[in-house]
């Protein structure tokens, strides 16, 4: 069952990303995206603790501190890149990017925090650049420079959403955790998101699907929903209860799954297809990052615990 529903997390994350790029090409920006994300997930948190741990809502100054770090630095900035990227390059090369997260915890672990790292690490990171490289083609310059930026950004701010979450889960339950995080993720982005300046009739505005789905026509807010909800938090609950249920490591390796399914419906919805080539490269991208979840023994943080 552990196995079945991480699956079915990293399906919905997967999916997630093309959702997102409907939402972000029918009008709303990408913070306003970010915005609306986090404040539902914090709603939805705040009442789940409300009702079953209230203790999680008295915390000491030096964790708050933490939370803000991993709350802007890492939800909040994570979100915002990604959407940005998205909006420029295909969903599925952006996560391809942004798992390059995965490679520096480990190098910074072994370089920063002295920890043991086993040396197939840098045979992954050797895999992982390799193979990026044949993904983005980056002799022909096929695949947008900005929209790579914005990708290597959400990495930097996925790494460090790792290293913070991973030491705040000490003494603090995931859904606390998750609730500061996205408390300050909200405020962040409450104040810089320019929320206020949309029309609530972009909400009702009929839009296309768009790709295989250009036919269907809904109003913004069905897409908008799926994005803040069952792509979000839904999501999260999902790889929580898997990671309850499998070894991290395992969890961890499920949770990468994301990149194929993220490829998949992309191709499938938005027409992103690969060449041969390209897929080749993702597929060596793929084994370099389970390659690199393998190298750091002991506890290994959920990956989807903030995507997208």
């Amino acid at each position: 069952m552990g196995y079945i529903i991480g699956f079915l997390a990293a399906i919905l994350f997967g999916s997630n990303g093309s959702v997102v790029k409907v939402v972000v090409s029918s009008g709303v920006s990408a913070a306003q995206l970010t915005f609306f994300r986090v404040l539902v997930a914090l709603l939805i948190s705040f009442v789940i603790l409300l009702l079953t741990e209230r203790t999680a809502f008295r915390i000491s100054a030096k964790r708050m501190f933490g939370m803000a770090v991993l709350g802007i630095g890492g939800v909040a900035m994570l979100q915002w890149f990604y959407a940005l990227a998205i909006a420029r390059i295909p969903v599925g090369i952006a996560l391809l990017f942004e798992y390059l997260a995965v490679l520096a915890v480990a190098v910074i672990a072994r370089f920063v925090f002295k920890e043991a790292v086993r040396g197939r690490l840098w045979i992954a990171i050797g895999l992982v650049l390799v193979g990026l490289a044949v993904v983005a083609q980056i002799w022909t310059s096929n695949v947008e420079a900005l929209g790579m930026v914005f990708a290597l950004a959400a990495a930097a701010a996925y790494t460090i959403y790792f290293l913070m979450g991973e030491r705040a889960l000490t003494g603090m339950s995931v859904m606390a955790m998750t609730f500061w995080a996205m408390l300050f993720a909200t405020a962040f982005w409450g104040i810089f998101s320019g929320w206020w300046t949309m029309d609530i009739a972009l909400f009702s505005q009929e839009t296309s699907m768009t790709g295989s789905l250009a036919a269907l026509i809904v109003p913004l807010w069905v897409p908008l929903l799926w994005a803040v909800t069952i792509g979000s938090f839904l999501a999260f609950y999902m790889s929580f209860y898997a990671l309850k249920h499998l070894k991290a490591t395992s969890a961890g390796i499920v949770a990468s799954s994301e990149v194929i399914f993220a490829f998949i419906v992309a191709w499938v919805w938005l027409g992103e297809a690969l060449s041969p080539t390209q897929i080749v490269g993702a597929l060596v991208v793929v084994a370099g990052i389970v390659l690199a979840q393998t190298a750091r023994p002991g506890k290994i943080v959920d990956l989807d615990l903030a995507s997208r």
